[in-house]
């Protein structure tokens, strides 16, 4: 695993771990060319980096036109069909959770603290005892291998590489002892009926696994009312309609290059982590996901989880301050502030709107914070109100289907040093010098 390093002059110096064992090299060489094959880049030729060489990092050509985390989404729209790029944009109803996620962020303007020496200024954060070398992690994201091919590994690869966190969402479609095997540090985010034999199967699978970090998700007794993948076509399990397949014809590399390799490398995509046994397979039209007794899911569970899991346990899907409250109480590590990116209830309140309050009744949890994140200007509003971590999905999900691992490190690359540059904007050597002084409210709507 490598690591990145931010130089004072904002240019990102990578060091480099000794190399993997042959068999392990060649076949990760062989995923990071068909990455690239995939998505039209030349792959760079194993050579000593000149001054008039492209070194390693250098932005792909097919890929110079994506300089900000939104560019992914605008590119990624024209890449996928459209049922499975709405499955990945949309959100519930009228989308109103959605779009006050991302206006959370405009309603702050920064506040600089300017003369100050910051050629010593880091983003490294250290988050339950491990040092990361960047703010953000990925956060989960179900069904991604049918968005991007093998996008669970491809999304683990890149976080390893960048030494930040990366969450396995129950609802993958890779075996979580995959994902783990990759990514030694990834975490699991679980989705878990009321059942306490069903959680504790699947917590004791979980640690056999080596993760160290648990996620319970609390934020779906229910699906939301999802339209637009009804409006889309999409649907869970997939059905073969003509409409369908229309779509899936007019975007033969998505067709080619995630359905059928996976299909012809891996076979039938299934539901593989969301009970302690193998779930239904994606596209069976006989069996559904497990989805039964969510909404039975109560503290109690939570305080049984705390007692059996050694590890690190997070609580996923808070907004409510009192909620933080009990999480505290039942032994939580941390919290995650989100609206599940506006894909649950709809006008449910932005997870920065409700920050400062939490903050305040986190006591010593740690409080991590998505939906709505696209820049590193947001992450430093988040911070400065309390946040000690953030999360984003959707734009690294676009970055692994347009580019596989490729794209997923440029993304974080273009949101590190986003980061980086607005720290020396604000005066700051350090995220932890940030405080709520450095935000104002706008008296206006932009």
């Amino acid at each position: 695993m490598s690591t990145s390093q931010d130089h004072p002059s904002g240019t990102v110096l990578d060091h480099r771990a000794p190399p993997a064992p042959a068999g392990e090299a060649r076949e990760t060489a062989a995923v990071d060319r068909a990455d690239a094959t995939a998505a039209g880049i030349e792959a760079s030729p194993p050579a000593l980096s000149t001054s008039v060489q492209r070194g390693a990092d250098a932005t792909p050509r097919r890929f110079r036109d994506l300089l900000a985390l939104d560019d992914f989404e605008r590119h990624a729209r024209r890449r996928l069909p459209p049922m499975i790029f709405q499955y990945v944009s949309g959100a519930v109803e009228t989308g109103s959770a959605l779009r006050g996620n991302l206006a959370a962020y405009r309603e702050y303007a920064l506040v600089p603290q300017l003369m100050r020496d910051t050629a010593a200024r880091s983003q490294a954060v250290t988050l339950f005892g491990r040092r990361y070398d960047a703010p953000f992690g990925v956060a989960p994201l179900g069904g991604a291998a049918f968005v991007a091919y093998r996008a669970d590994l491809v999304l683990a690869g890149a976080a390893a590489e960048m030494n930040v966190p990366m969450i396995l969402s129950a609802s993958s479609l890779i075996r979580l002892e995959e994902v783990q095997a990759r990514n030694r540090d990834a975490w699991f985010q679980a989705y878990l009926a009321g059942d306490q034999a069903r959680i504790d199967r699947l917590v004791d699978r979980v640690a056999r696994a080596g993760y160290g970090t648990l996620v319970v998700t609390a934020d779906t007794p229910v699906l939301g009312n999802r339209e637009h993948n009804t409006r889309s076509g999409f649907s869970m399990p997939i059905r073969i309609t003509p409409r369908v397949a229309v779509q899936s014809a007019l975007h033969p590399r998505w067709l080619l290059g995630t359905v059928a390799q996976t299909f012809l490398r891996h076979g039938p995509p299934h539901f593989e982590n969301t009970e302690a046994e193998r779930g239904p397979p994606m596209m069976s039209q006989n069996s559904l996901r497990n989805t039964t007794a969510r909404d039975r899911l109560a503290w109690s569970h939570l305080e049984a989880i705390r007692r059996r899991w050694k590890g690190t346990l997070l609580v996923k899907g808070l907004l409510a301050p009192g909620d933080v409250a009990m999480a505290r109480e039942c032994g939580a590590d941390g919290v995650i502030l989100s609206n599940h990116g506006g894909r649950q209830l709809d006008h449910a309140v932005a997870p920065l709107d409700v920050l400062p309050e939490v903050v305040a009744a986190k006591g010593g949890m740690k409080v991590i914070v998505d939906s709505g994140i696209r820049r590193g200007t947001d992450v430093i509003k988040a911070m400065a109100l309390g946040a000690d971590f953030v999360l984003l999905g959707r734009p690294f999900l676009y970055a692994a289907a347009l580019g596989g691992q490729h794209g997923v490190l440029h993304a974080m690359r273009i949101l590190k040093e986003e980061i980086n540059r607005d720290m020396a904007l604000m005066g700051l050597n350090s995220l932890s010098e940030l405080t709520p002084d450095m935000l104002r409210r706008r008296t206006a709507p932009l």
